[in-house]
């Protein structure tokens, strides 16, 4: 099975713990968070992952082969000449998915207790573009969706801009969801990607496809999820472990 990390992000909120280091190695209980989502992953079953790399990303590739590639096959999508955002990052290692099957795409600030093997059987399972994990955890951004549990828009209640494609649409009227960073897609994602531009980001897609396709949000049981992007996650993240 296939996986990607999004390792590429600058960690501005972990400053100035990222000055020196990327996000992705930032060590919660002596392990680096790539290290967690790694074994995670590899645990799970995905013996195939790619990494995108930007802020110190030769500390990434160092790191990952001082593990011998944890014993799977680990690529690297290399951005340090240009951070392609998370849509942008996944058109770019699109050939690395060339086997047909539905793929994972793992932040690597994120820390949690999902079952990644129920996830990727559920998403199989259905016919579904996208399963996307979401939470009713609290934050002023968050996907809307129907009664059936498909993307429908997105809101952020700080800023009160609405976004969606579907005509009169009214936030009311839908369950507000946090994403969480993991989801699992089909391949024939890669086909609605031609006319976007290299630099994207993913909810910005899947915004722009949901009232066409079916996008799901899941929630998986007795949730336990921390998104280690600021400096006063790390201890709580430190509680979660």
């Amino acid at each position: 099975m296939k996986a990607m990390i999004f390792a590429a992000g600058l960690g501005t909120r972990l400053r100035p713990l990222t000055d020196t280091v990327p996000k992705a190695l930032i060590s919660i209980k002596n392990k680096p968070l790539l290290e967690h989502v790694i074994e995670k992953l590899k645990a799970a079953g995905f013996n195939e992952i790619i990494i995108n790399i930007h802020h110190f990303g030769q500390q990434i590739i160092d790191f990952v082969q001082s593990k011998n590639y944890f014993g799977i096959r680990i690529e690297f999508s290399d951005e340090r000449e240009k951070l392609l955002d998370t849509g942008g990052a996944l058109k770019k290692a699109a050939g690395f998915f060339d086997d047909g099957m539905p793929f994972l795409i793992h932040n690597v600030d994120i820390l949690s207790n999902v079952n990644l093997n129920e996830l990727y059987e559920f998403h199989k399972k259905h016919a579904y573009l996208a399963t996307l994990v979401v939470s009713p955890r609290k934050t002023f951004r968050n996907l809307l969706f129907d009664e059936n549990r498909l993307l429908k828009g997105w809101i952020n209640t700080k800023t009160e801009e609405i976004r969606s494609p579907v005509s009169d649409f009214d936030p009311v009227q839908y369950t507000a969801l946090a994403f969480s960073g993991i989801h699992v897609l089909d391949p024939i994602v890669f086909n609605f990607m031609n006319n976007f531009p290299e630099k994207f980001s993913i909810i910005d897609f899947y915004l722009s496809i949901c009232n066409r396709e079916k996008l799901y949000g899941y929630v998986p049981p007795n949730l336990q999820l921390i998104d280690v992007g600021k400096l006063d996650s790390l201890s709580q993240a430190e509680k979660i472990l």
